[in-house]
């Protein structure tokens, strides 16, 4: 039955539109029963990689779907809605979830490699980057099959598009899946959130009022938004009677304990969840949120995947790889710096195309708090009634 056939109108008066895809999606291959996936990389990079693997799963009912991935995926996915039926942690793999020039342990890789190749794979589908390093470690699987994306210097696989660098991380996702003839159920990552993870949010933030979670930062310096810009936006939620929940790890536990003290840390309105939550955790309390406001960051994405609304500050190169594609729900103010504040380079050619100056200035620090306070406020009232109703 072809997919056309499995839409048409129950009454057989006109046949439905066909299956939603990014691009034409090529035939699906025969008799595949195992699939894996290769996305590494942070949060975000896992998100984005999110609706390719549900496309995957929808299309072969009948395989199993599993990502070899970073450690941040074991932490988050196993037993979660939406996610695939297994994780494979990978070795550091040069290229592929860690620095091409690190030291690697090829013992390791080739005994991971190997012990792939027993794994049977019908089909290797490569959603980490341009091929160069990635391509060849798919190849090494053994997949009777292979998809993925290639620049002009990386190994062909079976099926490939060019690798682009402007273009949506989860759409290119999407047009890769399509190539196994995967069509799309989701443009954006959905994920469920367990009734522990909600009951634990309720606890931990407080169910009495509306809850705004404020992430500061992002792995990039470039990325983000003035901590005292955040504390602003902050202050101006606890005046419109919502709490204030900070959160984040590392360097952000600082931001937030900035933010808490310029708001009113001693007050019950703005409680400091940095550091103090584990990602199933995380979860939980930004699907609590009514709204969550930060820069372009992985708890940015998780917001959006378990279904919280967000105001974000973006650089504006960055959104066309990785911002909300929707506007209702989701709110971007954009950062407008093309060069380096400090050396003046050209931030707008990366990747590969240019070197990375050494300097971590913000390049969204250019964002009004007005533009974010008013996004922020208009959300927590879009979410109260929804409530109401």
């Amino acid at each position: 039955m072809t997919p056309e056939t499995a839409l048409a109108d129950p009454l057989g008066a006109r046949p439905a539109a066909p299956a939603p895809a990014v691009a034409p999606p090529r035939d699906r291959f025969a008799g595949v029963r195992r699939i894996a996936v290769l996305r590494a990389g942070g949060l975000g990079d896992l998100l984005f990689a999110v609706p390719a693997m549900q496309a995957l799963m929808a299309s072969y009912r009948e395989a199993e779907v599993t990502l070899l991935g970073a450690p941040v995926a074991r932490a988050l996915l196993p037993g979660r809605d939406g996610a695939p039926h297994r994780v494979r942690v990978l070795p550091a793999i040069p290229g592929v979830g860690a620095a091409p020039d690190v030291a690697a342990d090829v013992r390791e890789i080739e005994r991971f490699a190997a012990e792939q190749r027993e794994e049977g794979w019908d089909l290797a589908v490569q959603l980490h980057g341009g091929g160069r390093f990635s391509n060849p470690f798919l190849l090494s699987l053994g997949a009777r099959h292979t998809v993925g994306t290639r620049t002009d210097d990386a190994a062909p696989l079976e099926r490939t598009i060019d690798y682009v660098y402007y273009q949506h991380e989860m759409l290119r996702g999407l047009e890769v899946a399509g190539l196994a003839g995967a069509a799309p159920v989701a443009l954006e990552p959905r994920l469920g959130t367990s009734a522990r993870e909600r009951a634990h949010a309720a606890e931990r933030c407080g169910a009495d009022r509306p809850v705004a979670v404020i992430h500061p930062g992002a792995t990039d310096p470039r990325r983000r938004w003035p901590a005292e810009r955040f504390a602003a936006v902050a202050a101006a939620l606890v005046g419109a009677g919502a709490r204030v929940v900070l959160v984040g790890d590392g360097e952000d536990a600082h931001l937030c304990g900035r933010i808490a003290a310029a708001v009113d840390a001693r007050s019950d309105r703005v409680r400091d969840l940095s550091g103090a939550l584990d990602l199933g955790a995380l979860a939980g309390v930004l699907a609590h949120a009514a709204v969550v406001i930060g820069n372009d960051s992985g708890p940015r994405h998780l917001a959006q995947a378990v279904g919280a609304r967000t105001a974000a500050v973006y650089w504006f190169g960055n959104v066309v790889n990785a911002g909300p594609l929707s506007r209702g729900r989701h709110r971007v103010q954009l950062g407008w710096t093309t060069h380096c504040p400090v050396c003046g380079r050209d931030a707008t050619q990366i990747g590969w195309t240019a070197e990375r100056c050494a300097h971590d200035v913000s390049f969204v620090a250019d964002v009004p708090v007005a533009a974010v306070r008013d996004d922020a406020l208009r959300l927590l009232e879009d979410a109260a009634a929804e409530r109401a109703r």
